[in-house]
């Protein structure tokens, strides 16, 4: 199974306050035991941004550097949002401009998880179905 995790997904693990944290984590756990886990650098730039600002600075900093274990253990495969990315996600903001709701890290994560044939997503966000490219959330 090959998981792309979401802002919604990375925040989920790592703050305890927040609803469903036990069961995204387990599920997390799961993946990375059975296949290959995807982010990009725009959803973890948001997602940084929310943990160093809801949790206090230890507890940021060592989800932060979870991360970054994980990247560098190949457990995580970072995508980097180049020029080509960028220009399919302006692509994607016109196709689906009857959806402006979508943040414009959802549609580079579109972009990636269809140039990697990803399908499955940590997220709740409901976007990631209503664009009718295939994708599941999950749990």
């Amino acid at each position: 199974m090959s998981l792309f995790v979401d802002t919604w997904g990375w925040l989920k693990l790592r703050d305890r306050r927040e609803s469903r944290h036990e069961e995204v984590k387990a599920y997390f756990q799961d993946a990375l035991q059975g296949g290959a886990v995807h982010t990009t650098d725009y959803v973890l730039t948001e997602a940084l941004t929310l943990l160093f600002k809801r949790l206090p600075f230890e507890k940021a900093w060592e989800g932060y550097q979870q991360i970054e274990s994980a990247r560098q253990n190949a457990f995580l495969s970072l995508e980097w949002i180049g020029r080509d990315h960028f220009e399919r996600a302006i692509a994607l903001r016109e196709q689906y401009s009857d959806k402006p709701d979508v943040s414009f890290t959802d549609l580079t994560s579109f972009v990636v998880m269809q140039h990697r044939d990803l399908r499955d997503v940590l997220t709740g966000d409901a976007h990631f179905e209503h664009v009718g490219m295939g994708f599941r959330r999950q749990p």
